[in-house]
């Protein structure tokens, strides 16, 4: 039986080879969601699921693509606005 802190639901369970031979039941959290685009609500590439504290510690060109409204719009969106700011 799991610890009772390991009991939730919302964490994974992974199975893991341990140096006796066995596999045994690791927890582990689960990623958060990927960013969504502030527009259309698409997925965000080049923008990694990770944590807050290890988004913390990555370098600012790691965190989000290098573009107008990286991060915030994904490419598309982006193309639009753009195009929309000339007309």
């Amino acid at each position: 039986m799991p610890a009772p802190r390991l009991r939730s639901r919302s964490l994974r369970k992974i199975s893991r080879k341990v140096p006796g031979g066995r596999t045994k039941l690791h927890f582990k959290k689960r990623k958060p969601k990927a960013a969504k685009c502030g527009n259309c609500g698409a997925a965000l590439k080049g923008v990694p699921r990770e944590f807050p504290f290890r988004m913390r510690s990555m370098a600012k060109t790691k965190k989000r693509p290098e573009r107008p409204f990286g991060g915030v719009l994904c490419s598309r969106c982006m193309r639009q606005e753009i195009i929309d700011k000339i007309r």
